[in-house]
């Protein structure tokens, strides 16, 4: 499977759907009276963390989600079905990031946990809903609100309870073949390890912990040099790290070096967590060099082992000892600031524009403005005179007197068309 840690998403809830004008028209019913249903209300669209996916890699082929609309009022008082609510699946470990601000709005750290991204739009009332001792016959209705939509960036940041660290070819893809059930790519050439490998280690008491191989850091990776700065982030949820160190190397201190000072340049959480070091590859040393590399890494490190991945030893007694730092050491608080999100149900479109397009002609365009003219019948009077009030409040006219409208210009607005006087027809 290939490995997708960071993409954008765009997303878009669903639309409520119209309110209904309509009467009862039954035979043996004095009078009738509004029967026209409300509409439905559109989908919410929601992520939720899934335990079994390790990737962002499905939204590679897929990146835009729609939920479905409201179902619209209908008539004899028959409300429209409620939209169902889409849920989008994501990785345990999936940070939510708004691309317009860039605030992280979710963190999602645990299986089924869900976060609002958008809310679907509230359905439009029907002329039923209208109905009062002053006006017992209402002839208008509501249409529904507006979908909302937005882009979304995700970021995984795998939930690991260990980190392998090292220089390319250390060793780290070996040992986690060794201690878990993992089954990464190894060779004996560098950056083999292309993605980081997750493996469940089990513990004699029959619970385990997961550890994390992470591509092989190189100098300068924090500044995007090699593979492991792209990685550095899924190290951030580990409770501790193990460095592995190639001790047939020229330097395997210098190296052990060269890698702190990469954690300490992209955090100072990485840096300042506790680390046991493992001097791999000592099958290929001899004893004098395994006690002058422990010696000197005793100085550096409070736990150093020396082990071999490829034959065996000390491993058992290397995971042995990570078990028991799992139970003693807590998972970091994450450090991850989740913002209000207003954005996921501010479904307001109140905006509008007016365009003068000739010497007596004014085009309004708006979101609101447009559904209201949507679910106007401008042969009904009372629909028309509503509908002009809704423009009035929303300061439409008063926008058109400051652009010079005069009395007799024609106003476009979505599928109605009507002549402005100000005397005479707004009062």
């Amino acid at each position: 499977m290939q490995f997708l840690d960071k993409t954008k998403i765009r997303i878009i809830s669903g639309r409520g759907g119209n309110g209904m004008v309509a009467w009862r028209r039954e035979k043996y019913v004095d009078k009738g009276g509004p029967a026209g249903g409300d509409g439905g209300k559109g989908g919410d669209v929601y992520l939720i963390a899934d335990e079994n996916m390790s990737t962002l890699m499905d939204f590679k082929y897929k990146s835009v989600f729609k939920a479905e609309s409201g179902e619209n009022g209908g008539i004899k008082n028959c409300h429209g079905h409620w939209a169902k609510d889409l849920y989008i699946k994501v990785p345990v470990g999936t940070v939510v990031r708004d691309l317009k601000t860039g605030n992280a709005i979710a963190d999602l750290v645990k299986h089924e946990q869900k976060a609002l991204v958008a809310k679907g739009g509230r359905g439009g009332r029907g002329n039923a809903r209208f109905a009062s001792a002053q006006n017992r016959a209402p002839q208008f209705c509501e249409p529904g609100e507006p979908p909302i939509e937005r882009e979304l960036i995700l970021e995984l940041k795998l939930i690991a309870d260990v980190g392998l660290l090292g220089m390319p070819n250390a060793g780290k893809s070996t040992f986690i073949s060794r201690i878990s059930s993992a089954k990464p790519k190894i060779a004996d050439y560098p950056f083999t390890t292309l993605v980081p490998n997750l493996g469940v280690v089990h513990k004699p008491s029959g619970d385990g912990f997961v550890v994390a191989d992470i591509p092989g850091l190189i100098e300068g990776a924090s500044e995007g040099v090699g593979l492991g700065h792209e990685f550095l982030r899924h190290v951030e949820r580990c409770r501790f790290l193990v460095h592995i160190i190639d001790t047939t190397e020229e330097d395997p201190v210098g190296n052990y070096e060269k890698i702190n000072n990469e954690l300490a340049k992209h955090s100072k959480k990485l840096a300042a967590l506790y680390q046991i070091v493992a001097l791999n590859k000592i099958d290929s040393i001899d004893e004098e060099r395994k006690q002058t590399l422990l010696k000197l890494f005793k100085d550096k490190a409070e736990d150093v082992f020396l082990i071999s991945a490829v034959t065996g030893e000390n491993v058992d007694e290397l995971k042995y000892f990570m078990g028991k730092k799992v139970e003693e050491i807590e998972k970091p608080v994450s450090d991850i600031v989740v913002e209000d999100d207003p954005d996921a149900t501010n479904n307001d479109d109140s905006a509008f524009e007016i365009s003068k397009v000739s010497k007596d002609t004014f085009i309004i365009v708006g979101g609101k403005i447009n559904r209201l003219a949507s679910v106007t019948d401008e042969r009904n009077p009372e629909q028309v005179i509503r509908f002009q009030n809704i423009l009035t409040g929303m300061g439409v006219f008063e926008k058109l007197n400051s652009m010079g409208v005069k009395d007799g210009d024609t106003i476009i607005v979505g599928k109605l068309e009507f002549a402005y006087y100000a005397d005479e027809f707004y009062g």
